[in-house]
């Protein structure tokens, strides 16, 4: 079979773009349900980043008339998250800025009622752990360790999903 030589820049497009809506869709039912630690939505927001990478390398292999190289599935799988990490991103970043600002407070208040309990630790170790939490909790770093996040599990995913895809083509030596 000739090898069509898919765009990659299109595929990591539509995509990035469809995993971002999920994960936006996913951040708005957490914050609609009030469910911020569950166990069930992480396990929904992982299966269906799972799938749509693994979809992604699929139809660029598809497209490529049925090969695919490890090296290809990493930059599509990577080229998907980081678009999708942007996008979410940006979004993480206007969620805990406009809509739910607040959840920062919850984040800080929730660190400090765990610092009152640990024990071993003195007044200024607690009050240094606290300032460390606010530097770390602000909307820019919340975005930020979001797109770091997709990039890496983008990564991990890509290399399973491109080693489960991988198909040699004879022809090329």
């Amino acid at each position: 079979m000739e090898n069509q030589n898919p765009s990659l820049k299109q595929i990591a497009i539509n995509y990035g773009l469809l995993l971002a809506l999920v994960s936006i869709v996913l951040l708005v039912i957490i914050y609609v349900t009030n469910i911020e630690k569950n166990l069930v939505m992480s396990i929904v927001s992982m299966a269906l980043t799972i799938f749509l990478l693994f979809s992604a390398i699929k139809a660029y292999r598809q497209g490529n008339g049925g090969f695919l190289k490890l090296g290809e599935g990493l930059k599509v799988g990577l080229a998907t998250a980081a678009i999708a990490g942007v996008v979410a991103g940006f979004y993480t970043y206007l969620h805990y800025s406009f809509v739910y600002p607040e959840y920062i407070d919850v984040i800080l208040q929730e660190a400090q009622e765990g610092m009152s309990k640990a024990e071993g630790m003195t007044e200024e170790q607690k009050e240094q752990a606290l300032k460390f939490t606010e530097k770390f909790t602000t909307p820019f770093v919340m975005s930020t360790v979001s797109l770091i996040g997709n990039l890496f599990f983008g990564f991990i995913i890509s290399l399973f999903s491109g080693l489960i895809l991988k198909r040699d083509n004879p022809n090329e030596m």
